[in-house]
């Protein structure tokens, strides 16, 4: 048996203990899955023992897997480490953050800049899109971290914070004041059916005026007062304003602001943007 363990073949490892599966920690390591399958195998052909159950559908350790994980860890940190003070590289590299477009501002621009200046080396890749999608990003590893809003929380994930619905509409605008009530909503947006529920329990005749996969061409066509639309308290762009309906329109419900972090983390960084993400909602 080698001497030596392949420190490759231990970052799969651990990659897809954390992960949960292959299929993630491709993503996160960059790699197709049959590569990381394979250096899985070489790894259990080195000890030749079997660190992988595979009875299952997912990913179960084995008891000597269980025991070479705490090594591996170790192992990976302390290469990580020597590395980074050596070659002064410990902060260079790139993150991805996913981020519903309607909860951009005001919070994610103050987190950038922040990590900008912390961290001048470090790109960051801001996607801006719809909640199902950024999920579907984040499972495939393409994320390394991604805010949602959410009814719930899934495993994983934790609530930064709860906050109300509101009406929002063209700046002294009359659009809202309308029946039926001409609405405008992205085909993905996950308030669209509980608007449009909560309209139909107060009784309210509704259109959907305007439609588009684009948030610009909803925002646009709200501040031209030819609808009305419904977004987070506080995320209200400049140029439009919370409807003063006075109860002629139903109250919405609240949503959660969630917080996914990949595991296996890309160092400490993701975990410190992480951080600064929860402070600048706590500050809210």
């Amino acid at each position: 048996m080698q001497r030596n363990l392949d420190l490759t073949t231990l970052r799969s490892f651990v990659a897809v203990a954390d992960a949960g599966g292959v299929t993630r920690a491709a993503g996160f390591l960059n790699l197709t899955q049959s590569a990381v399958s394979m250096q899985l195998k070489r790894l259990e052909d080195a000890l030749g023992l079997s660190l992988i159950d595979r009875s299952g559908r997912g990913v179960a350790l084995t008891a000597a897997g269980e025991q070479l994980l705490g090594y591996a860890r170790r192992l990976l940190s302390l290469n990580d480490e020597a590395l980074a003070r050596l070659t002064d590289q410990a902060y260079e590299g790139e993150i991805v953050l996913g981020c519903p477009a309607d909860i951009v501002y005001p919070a994610i621009p103050k987190v950038l800049r922040r990590f900008a200046a912390e961290f001048p080396r470090m790109r960051v890749t801001l996607i801006s899109s719809y909640t199902r999608r950024l999920r579907r990003l984040f499972d495939r590893g393409e994320c390394d971290l991604i805010l949602t809003t959410e009814d719930d929380v899934d495993a994983g994930g934790e609530t930064l914070i709860e906050l109300p619905l509101v009406w929002i509409g063209a700046p002294g605008g009359v659009a809202w004041r309308a029946r039926p009530l001409p609405l405008a909503f992205e085909h993905t947006c996950i308030f669209r059916e509980g608007v449009q529920q909560a309209l139909d329990a107060a009784g309210i005749p509704w259109v959907m005026a305007v439609e588009s996969d684009s948030t610009r061409t909803i925002e646009a066509s709200v501040s031209a007062d030819l609808a009305v639309h419904a977004l987070v308290e506080g995320a209200e762009p400049r140029y439009l304003e919370r409807i003063p309906h006075g109860g002629a329109l139903p109250e919405l419900a609240r949503t959660r602001i969630n917080l996914y972090v990949a595991r296996p983390a890309k160092g400490t960084v993701v975990e410190d943007m992480a951080a600064m993400i929860r402070l600048a909602f706590a500050s809210r």
